[in-house]
């Protein structure tokens, strides 16, 4: 592990390195995100520093998957930086220039596909339908839920190190310094992203980070079937706010690439809570509940399944109650003013 730990900082310096610089170029190219329907900020921010996650994961994953034994064969890491290539390369293409969105679904279902052909190839191909459905969602739910400052920096690090821990306990050192990695990637940009935001992390990091979070994560349950369930409670928070947004969009037929401001985080936000306060509520609820049970998932693997689905429906209720209120906390204030 101290050669983990050599890499980890290696990724946190590189990461924090480059984000600089990408505030420089964003600012030179126009790369500004403006305040509108789907952003929660009041003045024009640069975009695009999710490359430095991108760019210290793509070196320093290479120094721990190779050098330590686990399940990070050279087939696996080569399929994870082609697919790491891909999803980062259409990501800041669209920074530059917006594409339409079924070209970049295109090129992120290539890249998951790859990775999970190559995970897969030793056996049970069968899989591979579901892999691909749930690297493709893991890479867009990340998207739509980086809209506030430090909330999906702060997420990549805390389900990036819980999946290292994980992996640690499971006697995987070369994946647990994987996700250490990625989760020193995340920290070297939240230092610039965390409330008020000198930068944001653009398609090219959101998209990155659903797909490293996803592989991690495949690569864990490849490794030990069980830990799927705790390293989806790591995951909880954003896979319950973006599906059920998701889901509410399509009763209210709505289109659910369209922007928009209904995730929980953006009503937080809108009823007048700060982009701090939001990602209090967050982190709040990963150290309280998820990180427990996912220890608790983690050491009795007859109890995770259980586990695992006590935590999302919980998860889904305080959702519920939570933008609920929000709501009528944004009524009340609009009558207000109104009046």
């Amino acid at each position: 592990m101290i050669a983990a730990l050599g890499w980890s900082l290696a990724a946190l310096a590189i990461a924090a390195l480059i984000v600089r610089g990408a505030i420089a170029y964003a600012h030179r190219r126009g790369m500004l995100d403006q305040p509108g329907q789907r952003r929660s900020h009041s003045l024009p921010t640069p975009r695009g520093g999710g490359v430095g996650i991108v760019l210290a994961c793509l070196l320093a994953l290479p120094g721990v998957l190779l050098g330590q034994p686990g399940p990070g064969s050279g087939r696996v890491l080569a399929s994870l930086e082609v697919a790491l290539l891909l999803v980062a390369a259409i990501g800041w293409w669209d920074d530059h220039r917006p594409l339409r969105q079924w070209p970049r679904l295109g090129v992120q279902l290539a890249a998951v596909t790859l990775f999970g052909a190559a995970l897969l190839a030793d056996g049970e191909p069968a899989w591979l339908p579901v892999l691909i459905l749930a690297g493709g969602w893991s890479i867009n739910l990340h998207n739509f839920m980086d809209g506030s400052d430090a909330l999906l920096a702060q997420q990549g690090i805390f389900v990036g190190a819980g999946l290292g821990g994980l992996a640690l306990a499971a006697g995987q050192p070369a994946l647990a310094g994987a996700g250490f990695v990625t989760a020193a990637a995340c920290l070297g940009f939240w230092f610039y992203n965390r409330p008020p935001a000198r930068i944001f992390m653009g398609d090219v990091g959101s998209g990155s980070v659903g797909l490293l979070l996803f592989a991690l994560s495949a690569m864990l349950w490849r490794a030990d079937a069980a830990l799927l369930w705790p390293a989806l409670i790591l995951s909880s928070t954003f896979v319950v706010d973006a599906s059920l947004t998701l889901l509410n969009r399509f009763l209210r037929g709505r289109r659910w690439y369209a922007p928009h401001r209904e995730h929980l985080y953006q009503w937080l936000i809108r009823s007048g809570g700060s982009h701090a306060r939001a990602a209090a509520s967050y982190l709040g609820w990963n150290l309280l509940v998820a990180a427990p049970a996912a220890v608790v998932a983690g050491s009795h693997p007859a109890m995770a399944l259980a586990v695992c689905a006590v935590v999302y429906t919980v998860a889904g209720a305080t959702w519920i109650v939570a933008k609920r209120r929000c709501m009528r906390r944004l009524s009340q204030k609009d009558r207000h003013v109104a009046t």
